[in-house]
């Protein structure tokens, strides 16, 4: 039987989803009081847009859109012309690894440079770092 997600539930997992792996983040809500799997966890984090590898070494095209203040159409784009490269967790869904990013950045389309936010471009990638040490 499929239960709901409660608001509480849904803020615990969007807190941890960076930092945590799917079957720790399982743990903090037992201590809670609620009882989910690390696969319904993941499954969870996969639909809201988040990456489910802790650390962030992967990116969900939604994360880099929120970073960047572009929609995330915009970067699937990116993707589909070949400039952004992926692995693709299913037909919509996109997971862009630290160093793809990293290449991506380094050397962007010119026409991407006017973005305001693209001078951001080593903040997704030096939280990982940070994270790391």
């Amino acid at each position: 039987m499929h239960t709901k997600w409660t608001d509480e539930e849904l803020a615990i997992i969007e807190a941890k989803a960076e930092l945590y792996t799917p079957k720790q983040i399982a743990s903090i809500l037992k201590r809670h009081g609620y009882f989910r799997t690390p696969i319904a966890i993941a499954t969870k984090l996969w639909a809201l847009g988040y990456s489910t590898s802790p650390f962030l070494d992967n990116y969900s095209s939604a994360e880099i859109a929120r970073v960047l203040c572009v929609h995330s159409t915009t970067v699937s784009g990116w993707v589909r012309r070949g400039w952004l490269k992926t692995s693709r967790h299913s037909s919509k869904r996109y997971q862009v690894r630290r160093w793809h990013l990293k290449q991506f950045f380094d050397n962007p389309p010119q026409h991407l440079t006017h973005i305001p936010h693209f001078n951001l471009k080593y903040e997704l990638i030096s939280v990982n770092d940070n994270a790391k040490n």
